[in-house]
């Protein structure tokens, strides 16, 4: 972390890891997306659009981040 950065949800809590933090930026994306879409600024809402969708897959399959390669299954 840098600075002033914390490692919460935004709302006081700290973050559940990758899925809960993946969970939150989903939620701002949403909001911002709405936002967007109310004032015209439809690539914009797109792009935000695409980044919720991003952080629920990444909520629903975290990433592995214990950085070793993935073993062949044969």
């Amino acid at each position: 972390m840098q600075g002033g950065e914390s490692n919460t949800d935004g709302n006081g809590g700290k973050a559940d890891g990758a899925p809960g933090t993946a969970l939150y930026i989903a939620s701002l994306a949403d909001e911002l997306a709405r936002l967007a879409k109310s004032h015209d600024l439809d690539a914009l809402a797109y792009i935000l659009d695409m980044a919720r969708l991003e952080a629920d897959q990444v909520a629903k399959h975290p990433p592995d981040w214990t950085g070793e390669e993935p073993q062949a299954v044969d």
